[in-house]
């Protein structure tokens, strides 16, 4: 019953959304009147900008159509300016406050906006990533919007390059560091200012199908989603280690080699769907945490993380498959001056299912040493020799509803038959591999390890009997009720994340005590989740589903529902611990 489609209803009538070129135009249209008219349709990275610019011009009859990436520095020159931020890492680069303005050649910017006041009547085009640098004095503003799997996807088939680079046969995993350390940044800080601007949204991210809606229309479907518990479309993607798990559990097509990833609470990431009758307009989540962040994430969030989601679920699947590989996350004061972050990805793995040798590595063996290991590692990689793993690192064995710790710097790794709910915080590009079992990645080429890097991070002294009192099933009895008991299973004190699971036969009683929390069914085939007040309506929850509680929700309960035949259900709640808090 796995729902790989959510959506935020909006309004009950077709009508709200305009589908189809024609329509589009229609509507556009109608907001044009005789006089001279300058319309603003900015880009985000990775719109087919060529596509829409050829299908508006031919319907709307501009007099001038100004494309903005015709404006852009040369490639080679904006190589070279932002060269120091993406580094010569193949994954990492350096966070950074570049601006979409900073893409453009001063001249023929200053060109372009003297082309647009010469024109004296009709309509001016003016289209692109950066359109609202080139002509900030416009009439009207449509935002083509995309979202960031819908960007990967094109990226990976060779369709599109990064913003001013001339790279299309640049390898994906090239054109997405770029992306997610320069053009989306750099994109988001404009979508943050329009967000209250725009007056069309424009879904491109099916090029033959666009849709259309106001940006009032938007802005609604966003303060709906502000006042109700809400999930983000989920995504799928194979990779080297993946499984069978979640492909025969949620009915996924079988397109694909397997299944590793599950994206299914990563708004940097996702997507929301709105519902306009029985059409759903796609746009990403982050334009939630860009408009409403104090609504969504709380005022304590917000003022400690600013306008950014700290807290990412995911799915791990490795049943049927193999062993992640083994890794480290670095510790913050690390990621804060090597890569500019505020935080690091802690993290935990939570056992939503297991075959029965299934594993999780963690941590290491009491009385190794680190220099040996680190050698062993250094042969692996330079020599093609096999690294002895369980020599090293502990070997844990692993059962359903088993929650495992990870701070960052404790070496980790889950090992085959296991299917994990990862909760963790967000940056999570930040992963230091230190071995990956010999194997190729699914391009056929080695993953990239960053062995230097780990070791600069690696807590040894994370050994046996320290992660067994300290990093796995940490569970406390919290609160009991009328046919429930609360449980905090994690995470650790040097984590920012507390977890909360609920075991319940009947009604369970929630608070976000103003802040958001996330929360998966993690047991039982069906839940609704209903406002004691009636400020929402109910919203119901399937096996394995992550969903989203904002701030200014307050309260909320959980029970069952549906012909289940569970005997008991049980969620698991994540929430950014406060300072007063232990």
């Amino acid at each position: 019953m796995y729902d790989s489609c959510p959506y935020i209803p909006v309004s009950s009538s077709r009508d709200d959304c305009r589908r189809g070129w024609d329509e589009i135009a229609n509507a556009l249209r109608n907001c044009i009147d005789g006089s001279r008219r300058i319309v603003c349709v900015e880009c985000y990275p990775g719109v087919f900008v060529h596509d829409v610019s050829d299908r508006l011009s031919a319907l709307l009859k501009p007099s001038r159509v100004i494309l903005a990436d015709d404006l852009f520095l040369a490639s080679t020159e904006l190589n070279h300016r932002v060269a120091p931020m993406l580094t010569d890492d193949p994954v990492f680069g350096v966070m950074n406050s570049v601006e979409v303005e900073s893409y453009f050649d001063p001249e023929k910017l200053r060109a372009a906006r003297q082309r647009i006041e010469e024109v004296t009547a009709g309509l001016v085009l003016v289209i692109g990533t950066g359109a609202v640098t080139v002509a900030p004095h416009y009439d009207l503003l449509v935002y083509a919007d995309l979202a960031r799997w819908e960007i990967q996807k094109r990226q990976r088939r060779g369709e599109i390059g990064n913003l001013g680079a001339e790279n299309k046969s640049d390898s994906p995993a090239q054109k997405y560091k770029r992306g997610f350390f320069l053009d989306w940044r750099a994109a988001d800080r404009v979508k943050e200012q329009l967000l209250p601007l725009i007056d069309f949204v424009l879904d491109t991210n099916a090029p033959d199908d666009p849709k259309l809606i106001s940006g009032e229309a938007m802005r609604s479907g966003l303060q709906i989603a502000t006042r109700r518990p809400f999930r983000v479309v989920p995504f799928f993607d194979p990779g080297p280690w993946g499984g069978h798990w979640m492909e025969r559990t949620f009915v996924l097509p079988n397109d694909v080699p397997n299944y590793a990833w599950c994206f299914d609470c990563v708004p940097e990431e996702n997507s929301l769907l709105l519902g306009f009758g029985d059409v759903r307009v796609e746009i990403p989540s982050i334009n939630l945490v860009l408009a409403h962040p104090r609504e969504l994430l709380g005022d304590y969030i917000y003022k400690r993380f600013g306008a950014e989601f700290p807290i990412r679920f995911d799915l791990l699947d490795t049943v049927g498959g193999g062993n992640l590989s083994l890794q480290v996350h670095p510790l913050t004061k690390y990621v804060r001056e090597r890569f500019g972050l505020a935080y690091t990805q802690d993290e935990s793995y939570y056992l939503l299912d297991a075959e029965a040798d299934a594993c999780v590595y963690l941590g290491m063996k009491e009385g190794i040493d680190p220099r040996s290991m680190l050698d062993d590692l250094k042969a692996a990689q330079n020599d093609a020799k096999d690294f002895d793993v369980e020599l090293y690192v502990n070997k844990w064995a692993a059962s359903k509803h088993d929650h495992f710790l990870i701070p960052a710097g404790t070496v980790h790794c889950s090992g085959e038959g296991s299917m994990v709910l990862e909760i963790s915080a967000t940056p999570y590009i930040f992963t230091f591999k230190l071995w990956d079992w010999g194997r190729m990645g699914m391009d056929g080429r080695p993953r990239p390890i960053h062995l230097q890097r780990g070791a600069e991070n690696i807590q040894w002294d994370r050994t046996t009997r320290w992660v067994k009192d300290s990093l796995i099933n940490r569970v406390e009895e919290i609160a009991t009720g009328n046919g429930w008991r609360e449980e905090r299973t994690g995470l650790h004190e040097l984590q920012f994340i507390e977890t909360r699971r609920h075991w319940f036969t009947g009604e369970v009683p929630h608070q976000t005590n103003g802040t958001v929390n996330v929360l998966n069914l993690v047991e039982g085939d069906e839940v609704i989740v209903e406002s004691p007040g009636s400020d929402f309506g109910p919203f119901v929850v399937h096996y394995a589903e992550t969903f989203i509680v904002p701030a200014q929700v307050d309260s909320y309960t959980i029970r069952p529902h549906g012909n289940s035949r569970s005997k008991q259900w049980a969620t698991v709640k994540a929430f950014v611990r406060q300072e007063d808090e232990g």
